[in-house]
């Protein structure tokens, strides 16, 4: 006999379409590699699992989270560990922020990090030069980020200012993420058409698509369709879009007003004036609900528990309002192109440290409503993501592979359990997963491992490629 194996993951249905797999499967792994993918494997192994009804599919990958101080917090390592989530994108940081929880609060993921362009934060102000974004997109990369976040649904900056900075990213090869949304265009489906316009043909991440289809301009059912038409006929971004009703946004008030233009929104929607005031009374209704940590996860709270909340962190805490129709929501995520890709490349939360991480819950959902396909799933909520973030030994299970796995539960719509790099994660209910690794460029890995984090390193200009 010859050397045992690390782990056999035993008799469960492999769903694995980059290397047409979708059937009962035996896998073993060595390390942190797959080393065999076969109907049965012989020998012996350190740990077995018997995954007997079980669906193996390779480790989710969430390429929109928050788990940084700014929003979402420590707390989103373990709610994504528990939610199947083996690599997450955060999206906004600051890479600062990121690297620190991650070092405190890792369960095992691999984490990567776009830094946000803030005035006043990152950046001197919401008009900033070609050599104030170079800098800015020079010290990002220095400490671990893989590129930019444009916050434009938040803090806009100029038009000509986002563009720029979108172009410089291209320029060096690095990850360039955009919540649409500039001086002169909301974060609505104008603000998604402006957006395609200033990519200008360069690699581009639009951010959470069904945000701009909140029936703020037109109806929300056509803003959809605008959004598909808008996609195709830009082929060089990439997009994710989210299934929860809720969105989250930062609580904080500045100068009596909220500082977020999507805090502002969200209050008008409800009725209720754009001041401090407003905000309390939203809270206080549960119109606005705050995500309050509780037993090392943030749920979402209302009334006066949850504004107690927020006076107690001086409203710098994180909030959400129920802002997004149903059906912009589900059509995006199972609509196809002509050539049958989807329109939409990956299933996302905008979760992390915000409390919807469901893209096993609700994903599975329209699995059993016929309405997208168990392969489909895997495609968009593993292997495209992988790709676009240039993660080749991710998303799929073939040998040599990352040893990244999700082990779901079909009719319960729940992953039981998980591992990364070859390490468990998840095993039923509890998280066993401990540090983990930032995935960052050449040029910010002494600083994360100088920070006491593993590293992953992915080259420039390998991401934002079309996910074929």
């Amino acid at each position: 006999m010859g050397e045992p194996y690390d782990l056999l993951l035993r008799s469960g249905t492999i769903v694995d379409p980059a290397n047409g797999l979708h059937g009962v499967h035996d896998i073993a792994i060595r390390g942190d590699k797959i080393v065999d993918v076969a109907p049965t494997i012989y020998g012996a192994a350190r740990r077995e699992h018997d995954l007997t009804g079980r669906v193996v599919m390779p480790g989710i990958v969430d390429m929109h989270v928050h788990l940084s101080p700014f929003l979402g917090g420590g707390c989103g390592h373990r709610m994504l560990a528990m939610a199947g989530v083996t690599t997450a994108l955060d999206m906004a940081g600051p890479i600062e922020g990121v690297v620190d929880l991650a070092a405190r609060y890792g369960c095992g993921l691999s984490v990567a990090c776009v830094n946000y362009l803030r005035p006043e934060h990152t950046i001197a102000s919401a008009a900033p030069g070609r050599d104030d974004i170079d800098d800015a997109l020079s010290h990002a990369l220095s400490l671990g980020a893989i590129g930019l976040k444009l916050l434009g649904g938040h803090y806009p900056l100029t038009a000509e200012a986002t563009a720029h900075a979108i172009e410089a990213a291209a320029g060096r090869g690095a990850y360039v993420a955009f919540h649409a949304g500039t001086q002169s265009a909301g974060s609505n489906i104008e603000g998604m058409r402006e957006a395609c316009e200033l990519s200008a043909g360069h690699p581009l991440h639009l951010a959470h698509i069904n945000s701009y289809c909140r029936g703020q301009i037109l109806d929300a059912v056509a803003e959809g369709e605008k959004a598909l038409s808008l996609l195709a006929a830009h082929p060089h971004i990439r997009s994710e879009s989210y299934l929860a009703p809720f969105n989250g946004i930062s609580g904080e008030c500045i100068d009596g007003i909220p500082g977020s233009r999507l805090a502002v929104f969200g209050l008008e929607r409800g009725g209720y004036p754009a001041t401090v005031d407003g905000m309390a009374d939203a809270i206080r209704a549960g119109w606005a609900l705050v995500n309050l940590e509780c037993e090392g996860v943030v749920e979402l709270v209302g009334g006066a528990e949850g504004l107690a909340a927020w006076r107690a962190c001086g409203s710098n805490i994180g909030i959400s309002f129920r802002a997004n129709p149903p059906e912009p929501r589900l059509r995006l995520v199972t609509a196809t192109r002509a050539d049958g890709r989807y329109a939409v490349d990956a299933l996302a939360t905008d979760g992390g440290g915000i409390p919807r991480n469901d893209i096993v819950s609700r994903g599975l959902a329209l699995v059993h409503l016929d309405a997208l396909s168990l392969d489909g799933f895997v495609r968009k909520a593993s292997l495209h993501p992988a790709r676009i973030l240039g993660l080749t030994h991710k998303g799929h299970l073939g040998i040599g592979a990352d040893a990244d796995i999700t082990v779901l539960d079909l009719e319960l719509r729940r992953p039981v359990l998980s591992y990364a790099h070859g390490q468990r994660l998840l095993d039923g209910e509890d998280v066993v997963g401990r540090g983990g690794r930032l995935i960052t460029t050449p040029t910010g890995e002494a600083a994360v491992r100088a920070a006491g984090l593993d590293t992953l390193v992915v080259q420039p200009g390998t991401m934002l490629k079309t996910p074929q």
